[in-house]
């Protein structure tokens, strides 16, 4: 590929092209419409199908959008009004409670934060937005893995290789993160404490809504003066706002 069209800008192209074509299309005549070398072209191709970003019809000689562009496309559908919808009551509830709040999304075996809400006077958190976590440490996460069935939890935390930690503490095995599981179920909120940021401490509760896995939390400091019966039943208010707005959208 050459300098003037690296490799990302080339697939992105190629992606966007795909997207607007009715049928699949060969690989000669997307190089030639975007203007790319025929041998770069199928380089690139082949790396994003690798990647099931496309898709090749080898009887046709044809290459068509893959499923994970599909996916990126599904996400984006659901996040932003999801996005739109709570951005108010989660400003809301940094008001009421006076500290942090965040607003995130199952995407694999992390979560992605797409909206935080800093209280005032309180430092920035390593959950700002755009970030990924590994859910099972994140009360964010916990609080939608409690949520989703046996099966999917499974197809997340497959295998019996040790579970990623960011500080000291957290669970090592899919036995421990399943025991925490069960008690985020009992109590209907998820906790998390220092196992993200030492020092810091999270509630969380799922947003219970068709075809959508995300929840709220709210961070602060163990140092701070925090009345955490107040913190969930505003948390818990909140929630179920923002799961109204929901149900009176229809999401993808």
């Amino acid at each position: 590929m050459s300098r003037s069209v690296p490799a990302a800008t080339a697939a992105l192209r190629v992606l966007r092209y795909l997207s607007r074509r009715p049928v699949p299309t060969p690989a000669a005549r997307i190089a030639d419409d975007l203007g790319l070398p025929r041998s770069s072209t199928y380089h690139l191709l082949t790396a994003m199908a690798d990647q099931a970003f496309v898709t090749h019809y080898p009887d046709e000689r044809t290459w068509g959008v893959g499923v994970a562009a599909w996916e990126v496309g599904q996400g984006y559908s659901i996040q932003e009004p999801l996005a739109r919808l709570a951005r108010t009551p989660l400003a809301t509830l940094v008001d009421t409670v006076g500290q942090s709040a965040h607003l995130a999304v199952l995407h694999g075996a992390e979560v992605l934060y797409i909206i935080e809400e800093r209280g005032v006077g309180k430092p920035p958190l390593v959950s700002d937005t755009g970030v990924r976590l590994p859910a099972h440490l994140t009360a964010s996460g916990r609080a939608i893995l409690a949520a989703l069935p046996p099966a999917q939890l499974r197809a997340i935390f497959p295998g019996s290789a040790p579970l990623v930690l960011r500080t000291e503490s957290g669970p090592r095995t899919r036995a421990a993160l399943g025991r925490i599981l069960v008690q985020t179920r009992q109590r209907g909120w998820a906790t998390e404490d220092g196992e993200v940021t030492p020092g810091y401490t999270s509630v969380a509760m799922s947003i219970q809504a068709r075809a959508l896995t995300a929840s709220i939390a709210v961070t602060w400091a163990v140092t701070d003066d925090v009345e955490v019966d107040v913190v969930l039943e505003e948390l818990r208010r909140t929630t179920r706002l923002i799961t109204a707005r929901l149900g009176r959208r229809e999401l993808p």
